[in-house]
């Protein structure tokens, strides 16, 4: 039976850490450390050289899990360094994040780079998001989880390379089918918010769009009602520029 670690960065007590885990049960043995409380958007974030409290909790159904108050990427870290006596799990798998990490949004997610931080302590991970922001009951992200379900499945028959993750993007209601797709491009909206006196500043702004029309990518796919899936790695070199920067003659 295979042996799965699920996180989040929506938090422990979020809806679709819930419904992921209940999914996953149908694959093996599931253990759940996540963030006490939401994380979203807080990057790849590991806190070095400062005290992690984390505590034994239950989810709604009575799942065991661990609360741990750190990032998403602290809650893998200091699990591969022996907070659970199982490590390594054959796979960690983060969600179900509530609203969708396609585009740039990988940059930001907590839920992506919780599935990074996995696979640079060599454990294969996938990278599950509804892109659904009202999604606030268990009962939303049960199509989610089904589709989350066949994915990681297949992952653990097959392998993935080093160093590279499955991310996984769920539209809104039935799905039509799953599309591997590269990464497109998102366009921001945000907006700067002030309190009276101007000594507070508070991002704010409508949901992201993006090239929605861009064939091949997570959010033309997404958007067409599809799911998304599409490998990433850590390798972030941009190899199709270095002969091109190696023509500006850089020399000291």
């Amino acid at each position: 039976m295979s042996y799965l670690l699920v996180t989040n960065d929506d938090g422990v007590n979020a809806p679709g850490i819930l419904a992921l885990t209940q999914a996953m049960r149908a694959l093996g043995e599931v253990e759940v450390a996540a963030p006490a409380v939401n994380q979203s958007a807080g990057g790849h974030k590991k806190t070095l050289f400062q005290a992690i409290p984390f505590t034994n909790t239950t989810l709604a159904d009575g799942t065991p899990a661990l609360s741990i108050t750190g990032s998403p990427a602290d809650c893998i870290a200091l699990c591969a360094m022996g907070l659970v006596p199982k490590w390594p799990p054959r796979l960690v798998v983060s969600g179900i994040n509530r609203g969708g990490n396609m585009g740039q949004d990988i940059t930001y997610s907590g839920t992506v780079t919780a599935a990074l931080e996995a696979t640079i302590n060599g454990v294969p991970a996938v990278a599950v998001s509804l892109a659904r922001r009202d999604a606030e009951r268990v009962e939303d992200y049960v199509e989610a989880a089904r589709v989350a379900q066949i994915v990681v499945q297949k992952a653990l028959q097959m392998s993935l390379p080093p160093f590279t993750i499955l991310n996984l993007n769920v539209p809104p209601g039935k799905v039509k089918g799953i599309r591997l797709v590269r990464q497109g491009v998102r366009i921001y909206h945000d907006q700067l918010e002030f309190n009276e006196d101007r000594t507070l500043g508070r991002i704010v702004g409508p949901e992201p769009s993006g090239r929605f029309e861009e064939l091949g990518t997570d959010l033309w796919a997404v958007h067409q009602g599809y799911a998304s899936l599409t490998p990433i790695h850590l390798d972030m070199t941009a190899h199709r520029f270095l002969a091109e920067l190696a023509a500006w003659d850089i020399t000291l």
